[in-house]
């Protein structure tokens, strides 16, 4: 539970290992030592590495398995975490897919796994991880959807229709449990320049995981239900948002 003054104590991170996750943690927490946070991600050198990052800034970290692709495997990385003592201040719900955009449209088990990464087991996680925070009657839930869910496009259409279905059922998960006392902040980030975009020419308007996180913490602090980042993103996205599909599908993106 947050302290007198309102610093968060405890954070549990699904996707633990992911850039902007950890940068937000850095921000969150900023110099203060001792605060929980419960990492769940697949075992491996990532982890472990991430872990190390957090623990050399005095935060005490519990490593938790966690494989998207595995529903009972998210069953028990939620239960491990809220049953470990004490209540969760933040959960942030930073796994994802990128993908072979060429790929994802033409080969089922492609189209499948994007689809179950990144919607499936988001809607999995976002059930479990808001019944435990109803119960408690408090919380921050980030869920990091993407500017591409808000139209997708021709480039990167099964990723851009994913992060959609989660988009949205995050914004109506919000809209249910804020009587419950729980905050539901979606992230709509743009390119990042990251682990997952590694390769990538980087986009207009690009982003660094910091950058981004400065974003979050300033949602989270003002009670925010949505925030693009950069911010100026939410009025490129309005403009495409309400170009002609005619226009619209000449574009080059």
């Amino acid at each position: 539970m947050k302290d007198a003054i309102g610093n968060v104590q405890r954070v549990f991170v699904l996707g633990g290992t992911s850039d902007i996750a950890l940068a937000t943690l850095v921000k969150l927490t900023g110099e203060r030592r001792g605060v929980q946070v419960t990492l769940a991600a697949r075992p491996g050198e990532r982890r472990v590495a991430a872990a190390a990052s957090l623990q050399a800034r005095g935060m005490r970290v519990t490593e938790v398995d966690f494989d998207a692709t595995d529903r009972t495997s998210a069953e028990s990385a939620v239960a491990s975490a809220f049953e470990d003592g004490g209540d969760i201040d933040v959960v942030m719900l930073a796994f994802g897919l990128l993908g072979d955009q060429q790929r994802a449209w033409q080969d089922v088990e492609a189209a499948l796994e994007l689809v179950q990464v990144n919607y499936v087991a988001a809607v999995a996680c976002g059930v479990l991880v808001a019944k435990w925070m109803r119960a408690q009657g408090h919380g921050a839930i980030i869920a990091m959807s993407s500017v591409a869910g808000e139209r997708p496009r021709k480039s990167n259409f099964v990723y851009g229709s994913t992060k959609a279905g989660m988009d949205a059922f995050y914004t109506g998960l919000g809209d249910a449990i804020a009587a419950d006392g729980v905050q539901v902040l979606v992230v709509r980030p743009g390119f990042v320049r990251s682990k997952m975009t590694a390769g990538l020419a980087a986009a207009p308007l690009s982003q660094t995981p910091e950058q981004v996180a400065d974003v979050i913490v300033a949602g989270l602090a003002a009670g925010r239900q949505t925030v693009w980042a950069p911010p100026m993103m939410r009025w490129v996205m309005s403009a495409l948002r309400h170009l002609p599909r005619s226009v619209f599908k000449r574009l080059p993106v």
